[in-house]
């Protein structure tokens, strides 16, 4: 009879301790529903109201990681309730360490997505500029380590030993390295790019065979969208060992051609035309006014040559154009003006007349 009665109880017993486990974890289900109607929109919408852009991020990144914790932390408390044996409660510890850490890594993980607004305010607070090309490069090396040292955690919890573990990355390394040379030489390539800066993300380069705008650099290439809207990716090894044109950086825009107008154009009529056309691009705003060149240049086959070379103050190349049609439209009313016009590929043709010999 007594055992009937134990049995009974331990049943009772059992049927209690997992009640009660279940309302802890549904207890945590409960908060995280909090947590992420309230408590989380009331910290982003304080985050809003400062004046920087990190504790928003900071919100932001740790928002996903935190809800799937409240999940975990009320699968632990509740298992941690009944009444198991000591060694399954070290393992249930171990699991629960091992969370908290990829938790973590997690939300740095998503935080170093923003690098970029730390980037910049950095900059406007110190008065630092720093590259565009930085932020992508560097948050792709600090997740590598983030990653890495997660992982050097998790086996270390593991109960597996980090120093020998090590130590064999650095043989199996070793020969890594050396199947792997030329991945190698794309990253140590890629860091030369961050150093010397022959170009950013944004730029226009021009480089062998391949021209358009620099999108993206990783460890091991870079990504130029061309013209015609072609995404290329090249290896940094090989950009690094190449000339670049970075059109970019230039400071101005050439433009140079010849105007040809006729034969039959007076001389004062030339002059006055240069003259007019010198005098209209000193005065455009668009133009460099370093150094501008309108001259009566050369006697050519079928026209009188003037010769314009100047400069545009933009670079960029819808604006270049936008310019260049302004002084054509303008050039235009000139010739106009002065009855000037422009010369054709022409030929003349003399006939003689021949004689009559009959006279």
């Amino acid at each position: 009879m007594d055992h009937i009665i134990g049995f009974y109880y331990s049943i009772d017993s059992i049927i209690v301790d997992a009640g009660v486990a279940a309302a802890i974890f549904l207890a945590f289900l409960v908060f995280r529903k909090i947590f992420v109607n309230y408590i989380l929109k009331l910290l982003l919408k304080f985050a809003k109201k400062t004046k920087t852009e990190l504790d928003t991020a900071i919100v932001v990144s740790f928002e996903k990681p935190s809800r799937m914790f409240l999940i975990i932390l009320g699968i632990y408390f509740a298992l941690l309730y009944l009444p198991l044996q000591l060694k399954y409660d070290l393992v249930l510890l171990k699991l629960f360490r091992i969370s908290v850490i990829i938790f973590i890594v997690w939300g740095l993980y998503n935080f170093i997505e923003n690098f970029a607004i730390l980037f910049a305010e950095m900059g406007n607070k110190f008065n630092i500029s720093f590259d565009k090309i930085l932020a992508p490069f560097f948050s792709r090396a600090i997740k590598f380590v983030l990653v890495f040292l997660g992982l050097m955690l998790v086996i270390s919890e593991l109960g597996y030993d980090i120093n020998g573990f090590v130590a064999g990355l650095g043989l199996g390394g070793l020969a890594f390295a050396l199947a792997a040379q030329d991945t190698v030489a794309n990253i140590f390539a890629g860091i030369v790019i961050i150093i010397d800066k022959p170009f950013s993300i944004g730029d226009w380069i021009n480089t062998t065979g391949i021209e358009g705008v620099v999108e993206d650099i990783n460890f091991r290439s870079s990504r130029i969208r061309t013209f015609a809207n072609a995404l290329i990716t090249v290896p940094n090894s090989t950009l690094a060992n190449q000339p670049i044109t970075n059109w970019t950086k230039m400071g101005k825009r050439r433009v140079t051609f010849n105007l040809g107008v006729t034969y039959t154009t007076p001389k004062d009529k030339l002059q006055k035309c240069v003259e007019r056309i010198r005098e209209m691009l000193e005065c455009h705003e668009g133009v460099h006014q370093d150094t501008i060149f309108v001259r009566f240049d050369k006697f050519n086959d079928s026209s009188l040559d003037i010769l314009l070379y100047f400069f545009t103050k933009t670079t960029v190349w819808g604006e270049f154009l936008k310019v260049k049609e302004e002084i054509n439209f303008r050039i235009m009313e000139i010739l106009e003006e002065e009855g000037v016009s422009v010369a054709f590929p022409s030929r003349s043709l003399y006939l003689e007349t021949p004689l009559d010999i009959s006279k």
